[in-house]
């Protein structure tokens, strides 16, 4: 494998050519529709999974571990990598409808570290001028952190309908939404949180949820058909045999890195 050189990764749009393919396997291809439902412990999993269904950066990184751009379509930075200039998707909206542009990027990207100066070269342009070299800076964007937000909306796969982050949350796919085809199968994703883990093995087993994330292992295995990532003898997420995993899962955070809801699907 041709070795890349991280400057010119991080300082161009290149890295975003490296995502086309779907990376999935031909005898895994996902289905749309259905409700996803996930039982998590009481640790802030509800609220990773929300963030990942509902929110986007302007970066992201792929379940391989690769940068590519989300509401960014390219970007490039100057030979100091002081400067970067970025081009933003024409098709992705809030949930109220309201359509994405480079001005909704500017409150985000005034509070990233490092940060000097927003330039908004038109609707769907702009530059970032920092006081400091950075060549990762796309990279750094790909943080949740550094989600785009409007009046506490976001632009993700999925609108939040209901969410108590100690017990449950409601999510509603987004109809047209640009990633459809992509990502986002399911129709709705619950999450409810259960703290004992032998519960969490209990719902799974019986049914009453298709993923458990930290489940009791001795509650599963031997007990029926079930598929276990990363593997049997040590799992972190426990799925019965209908539901669709994507060939390459994110492992920087739990839960395929917060984007589970939008990646995984309901075979």
């Amino acid at each position: 494998m041709t070795r890349l050189d991280r400057r010119a990764l991080f300082t161009s749009g290149a890295a975003a050519a490296l995502l086309a393919a779907s990376g999935l396997s031909a005898d895994a291809r996902p289905r749309a529709g259905g409700t996803l439902k996930l039982a998590v412990p009481r640790d802030g999993s509800l609220a990773r999974v929300a963030e990942g269904a509902a929110f986007d950066q302007l970066t992201e990184i792929a379940p391989d571990g690769t940068l590519r751009g989300e509401l960014a379509l390219s970007w490039r930075g100057s030979e100091d990598a002081r400067r970067f200039s970025f081009r933003l998707r024409r098709d992705a909206r809030f949930h109220d409808g309201t359509v994405f542009a480079a001005r909704h990027a500017t409150e985000m990207l005034g509070a990233v570290p490092g940060v000097r100066a927003v330039h908004l070269e038109s609707a769907f342009d702009l530059t970032v001028e920092l006081s400091a070299a950075n060549f990762q800076l796309p990279l750094d964007l790909a943080d949740p952190a550094h989600a785009i937000r409007r009046d506490g909306m976001g632009t993700g796969a999925y609108r939040i309908a209901r969410m108590d982050e100690a017990r449950h949350l409601l999510a509603l796919r987004v109809e047209d939404h640009y990633k459809a085809g992509a990502a986002g199968w399911a129709d709705r994703i619950e999450v409810i949180v259960i703290p004992d883990a032998r519960v969490r093995a209990e719902a799974l087993r019986g049914g009453y949820v298709d993923l458990a994330y930290l489940p009791e292992a001795s509650g599963l295995i031997g007990q029926g058909e079930f598929r276990y990532h990363p593997s049997a003898d040590d799992i972190a997420i426990a799925a019965r045999a209908g539901v669709g995993i994507p060939r390459q899962i994110g492992n920087r955070a739990p839960l395929d890195d917060g984007r589970i809801a939008e990646r995984w699907w309901v075979a």
